[in-house]
């Protein structure tokens, strides 16, 4: 049992919810495929009943027919992604569809009396009838025709979603349910209304015609909002489907265009020779007839006549998707990039989850490594302390040649002196200044020296106060030039 929802549970890599619906072979569950790394993906299960799944002649017939219909990749047939077979528990993993049936949209209007714009059933029609034809025409790994027959059309396998796309499923199920060794009661109560004469008559000996004859009878039902074969008894349905007239439209008082009702009665001919001979040429026909409505015309029509179901599903679809972040086991993430913190990314890779929809994340800080920032800092602290020494040095140079520094006081020139000095950084001596020189270049040395006691003399200089100061004979230059070129400034005219 997982956490976070109640009634789930854990198969294989699969986490089983809450149902979406129920029939007398199997039940079909919400269901959350649990990745690596906190991905997870909304499915449906399918989950049969146990007497079929410890059955071992139906299993074995079952996993053979699921592996063949996994082979069928079109829009209209919902795909099959998983088949599990584990401690007696026998499921089928299908893509989650948010729509409705057709059986329970049929099953609305009628209560409503209300009726299907043709339009809308073209489209959805033939939509279906698109899908069954490319299971028809399913081929193995070297190409060889499978033979997929569906042998169950019905109003309960036709799937209209949200989004307009309409889509079959379960193929291959009727045909290891017809082969399966089990003849209890009711087993296959009111499937006979949608078999063709001959899937009756003869079992499992049928063709791709079987399921034109139940697509005619779909039709019908859209077309009039009621069931065609309909008795108190299987024998009484046996009877409808194979003997007794089937009734036209406009006798029940169903009005259609001429066209329409030709598509129709032609695919309800009990000879499948006088039936139309592919799924895809009844759908070419019914097109023709009546131009099918696009995608979105279907989708807003199905949000109008069936709000509740698309609605509460919506809501449970939303309060799994968000208890299974919960289950989710995210491994950890130390393998990754130590400068990526792991917490961030299994956040955002949770948070991304939700219906299946990237969300965009704010960007996440960057933890730099430790020495980085020591030796940054490092620099930062040179670069600023060397400035402020050269900064310094520039003052007293001004000072030692009669200029007035604009910035330095005596109070920061003695702060200065009592620090201790740093290591001298020197740069090439610029030119030899001229006698007619008006200024005296900065020099780049950046070495301090504590005030001394200047020489009673007879030259002076100015101070920042204004005052005048005795300077020390032979500063003029205040300075020398070594060997190597560099300017040093003569202690005694500081």
């Amino acid at each position: 049992m997982t956490g976070g929802h109640a009634g789930a549970r854990k198969v294989g890599r699969y986490a089983l919810y809450g149902e979406i619906a129920s029939g007398g072979m199997a039940t079909v569950h919400f269901g959350r495929l649990l990745g690596p790394s906190g991905f997870a993906r909304t499915v449906a299960i399918k989950r049969l009943h146990p007497q079929f799944a410890k059955d071992p002649e139906f299993s074995t017939m079952f996993l053979d027919e699921a592996r063949l219909a996994a082979r069928i990749k079109h829009p209209n047939v919902v795909p099959i992604l998983d088949v599990i077979f584990e401690g007696g528990e026998l499921l089928l993993v299908m893509d989650y569809v948010h729509g409705e049936s057709l059986a329970r949209v049929l099953k609305n209007l009628e209560r409503e009396r209300s009726r299907l714009p043709l339009r809308i059933v073209s489209g959805v029609m033939a939509s279906a009838l698109h899908g069954l034809h490319a299971a028809h025409e399913a081929t193995d790994e070297r190409g060889a025709p499978l033979g997929i027959v569906h042998r169950d059309v019905s109003p309960q396998n036709v799937l209209i979603g949200a989004d307009g796309t309409t889509r079959v499923l379960d193929f291959g199920v009727a045909k290891a349910m017809g082969r399966a060794q089990v003849t209890r009661e009711g087993e296959l109560k009111g499937k006979y209304a949608y078999m063709a004469p001959e899937q009756i008559r003869s079992g499992s000996t049928v063709d791709r015609r079987v399921d034109v004859f139940a697509a005619a009878i779909v039709l019908w039902e859209m077309l009039a909002v009621r069931r065609l074969f309909n008795g108190d008894s299987e024998l009484a349905i046996i009877a409808q489907v194979t003997m007794n007239e089937i009734p036209p439209l406009k006798q029940i008082g169903v009005e259609v265009p001429p066209e329409l009702e030709a598509v129709v009665m032609r695919g309800l001919s009990r000879s499948p020779a006088d039936r139309f001979q592919t799924a895809r040429e009844m759908a070419m026909a019914l097109e023709t007839a009546v131009p099918p409505a696009p995608a979105w015309e279907v989708g807003e029509w199905l949000a109008q006549v069936a709000p509740e179901g698309i609605t509460r599903r919506a809501r449970e679809v939303q309060a799994i998707e968000n208890a299974s972040l919960a289950d989710a086991d995210v491994p950890p993430l130390s393998a990754l990039d130590g400068s990526v913190e792991a917490g961030s990314i299994a956040s955002a890779m949770r948070s991304s989850q939700v219906s299946g929809i990237a969300v965009p994340h704010r960007p996440q800080a960057v933890a730099l490594p430790r020495s980085v920032v020591v030796i940054a800092s490092a620099v930062l602290v040179v670069a600023l302390g060397g400035a402020a020494v050269l900064w310094l040095d520039r003052g007293r140079e001004e000072q030692a040649t009669g200029i007035q520094p604009v910035t330095p006081t005596v109070t920061a020139t003695t702060a200065a002196a009592t620090a201790k000095p740093p290591e001298p950084t020197v740069a090439p001596a610029p030119p030899e200044p001229t006698a007619t020189s008006t200024s005296t270049p900065v020099a780049t040395t950046t070495t301090t020296a504590a005030p001394r006691p200047t020489a009673k003399g007879t030259t002076t200089a100015t101070t920042t106060s204004g005052k005048t100061a005795p300077r020390a004979e032979g500063c003029s230059p205040p300075y020398t030039i070594d060997a190597k070129g560099i300017r040093r400034i003569k202690p005694e005219c500081l």
